[in-house]
């Protein structure tokens, strides 16, 4: 099944060079993956996984290991964000 997966700011260094100019990228994963596993697999640092959201609507991190995507999802990472 096709997902799209996004990530942001500093976390686009994580996508193949490609898609780092889009921060997006389509995956074909097998049904009942997790957020968690797609975290694994990029290799994301768990630090950096802050604001996660599917379809818009966020994941509490304590949800994310066990929240499995659909077919057509979109997948949105975000990392801590500092400002002044």
């Amino acid at each position: 099944m096709n997902i799209t997966f996004k990530l942001f700011a500093s976390l686009t260094d994580y996508l193949p060079t490609a898609e780092k100019y889009t921060n997006q990228v389509t995956l074909d994963i097998a049904p009942d993956t997790t957020i968690g596993q797609l975290v694994e697999r990029y290799r994301l640092p768990e630090k950096q996984v802050h604001l996660v959201l599917v379809n818009g609507s966020y994941v509490a991190p304590e949800h994310r290991a066990t929240k499995s995507l659909a077919e057509g999802d979109v997948l949105a990472i975000w990392p801590p964000i500092a400002g002044g």
